[in-house]
């Protein structure tokens, strides 16, 4: 996998693989270390939320003509209703440069993937990619991510699909005052057809949010109160969700002279309010993770901290009425001393999905789920069928999606016996997490043995699709989309 898409990988594949978020925590590396491969393969038919079947894992159309320096992925997938979803990622062009593309799904069938419009221009240096993508309604989305400018400075992009057309790709626009040292889009949510929010991170460590308002990006500003809180230059924001137009919240973490802080800010009638830290611990790779926000001013977010050397601690915080309440422990299950929250999502107020890894009592990484039902959080569990899959002990949920109340979907990966990663999907029906199960088609693209699902959105429930990357029989990396119907 290229590694000119670092600006992609801190925010979403730091948190994708249980070995890559440890690492980080226990080195004090931070999430911008744990960058890392998984993998996927499988045998047949998933049955899957409500009576539905995940369909056959297939190398996304149009990649094979892209992708000639064997390095293609796709990090973000959006699904605005049944079978109309979009997808976005990277590949290495046949000169070695890495470029951003794009992909729609229409009534149920993937279209050709294609560079992104205006990035040939923008992308002098050689190093696009698609980090974060929203679909607010079928055939409108918008997308962000970064490219390499003619100076060999990484610059943050925008770009918009509407009526199913994707427009010309843009540099944010303020970002070029923010800093001349590099930009670069994490995340993206959009509540509507051209009502989106975005955020992101310049030069020394600091962090920027911009807005979409009616199809037009205003100008990226500084979050406020990073500022002030941000004395040790390395502020990030990982996660953005909007309920509804210039309604959002986002997470991530700053940094004092010694420690890292877990942060939240919110976005209130199109006014952005003062970024604040969560006082419940702090040490390396301390952060918000995820964010979900199920309607104005209500929001759930997961993370974790490190509370003592070797040892890490995951955490949920709610938002209600537009006040963020007491952040809460998640232990892991058993007598677990590590464990993390990688992704969260919200069908409604009070009924959420989180899902990360935890090292079990062998040393072993495990992949685990927790629910929260009428606003109160459960007990995390290991997912169950991971056991029989995860022989050689790395496994992690990686993003998870809920349709509504107590049926969600997840995708991650795992290890197998042979030691190669692979990916596997499970799905929540009525509350109650079903057995997971290797993902559908990837034991034959993924001769390998390196993939994994990194991105994962569900449109009605027991109707999503996933994206992410597989290892081929030529030791190149290809992206995969898959659908569940």
């Amino acid at each position: 996998m290229s590694t000119s898409t670092t600006h992609l990988t801190r925010r979403r594949l730091a948190a994708v693989a249980s070995t890559a978020v440890a690492a980080a925590l226990l080195a004090g590396a931070g999430p911008a270390a744990a960058q890392a491969h998984s993998s996927a393969r499988s045998p047949g038919g998933t049955r899957a939320v409500l009576g539905s079947t995940w369909g056959t894992a297939k190398e996304v159309p149009g990649t094979a003509t892209l992708n000639h320096g064997g390095s293609a992925y796709i990090s973000s997938v959006s699904c605005a209703s049944l079978g109309n979803c979009s997808a976005g990622g990277g590949y290495t062009d046949g000169s070695g440069h890495s470029q951003a593309f794009v992909v729609s799904q229409v009534s149920g069938t993937w279209g050709t993937a294609k560079e992104v419009p205006g990035t040939a221009t923008l992308n002098q240096g050689g190093g696009a990619a698609v980090s974060s993508l929203s679909c607010a309604s079928a055939g409108n989305c918008s997308a962000g991510g970064s490219y390499t400018d003619g100076s060999g400075n990484a610059q943050a992009f925008v770009v918009s699909q509407v009526h199913g057309t994707w427009g010309t790709a843009k540099e944010v626009p303020g970002t070029a005052a923010l800093s001349t040292g590099g930009n670069f889009i994490t995340s993206v949510s959009c509540a509507s057809a051209g009502n989106c929010s975005a955020a992101g991170g310049y030069a020394n460590s600091q962090v920027f949010v911009v807005s979409q308002v009616h199809g037009t990006w205003g100008t990226a500003k500084e979050v406020p109160g990073t500022a002030k809180l941000n004395t040790g230059d390395n502020d990030w924001i990982y996660s953005v969700s909007c309920a509804s137009a210039g309604n959002c919240s986002a997470g991530g973490n700053y940094a004092t002279t010694s420690e890292e802080h877990p942060l939240v800010v919110s976005q209130t009638g199109g006014t952005w309010g003062k970024a604040k830290g969560i006082p419940i611990g702090t040490g390396p790779g301390a952060q918000v993770s995820s964010v979900s926000c199920a309607s104005a001013g209500n929001c759930s977010a997961g993370g974790a901290y490190e509370d003592a050397p070797g040892s890490a601690q995951a955490f949920v915080i709610g938002q209600i009425h537009g006040t963020w309440g007491t952040a809460k422990v998640i232990p892991g299950p058993g007598s677990s001393t590590f464990a993390v929250i990688n992704s969260v999502s919200c069908a409604s107020a009070g009924n959420c999905s989180a899902a990360g890894t935890y090292r079990d009592s062998s040393g072993h990484f495990q992949a685990l789920v927790v629910s929260q039902a009428g606003g109160s959080w459960g007990t995390a569990k290991e997912v169950p069928g991971t056991a029989a899959l995860n022989q050689g002990g790395n496994a992690t949920i990686n993003s998870l999606s809920c349709a509504s109340a107590g049926n969600c979907s997840a995708g991650g990966t795992y290890k197998d016996s042979s030691g190669h990663t692979q990916a596997f999907v499970v799905n929540q029906t009525r509350r109650i997490w079903r057995k997971a199960e290797e993902l559908p088609g990837t034991a034959t693209l993924n001769k390998g043995g390196n993939a994994t699902i990194n991105w994962l959105s569900c449109a009605p429930a027991g109707n999503c699709s996933a994206g992410g990357y597989y290892k081929d029989s030529s030791g190149h990396f290809q992206a995969f989309i898959v659908s569940q119907t």
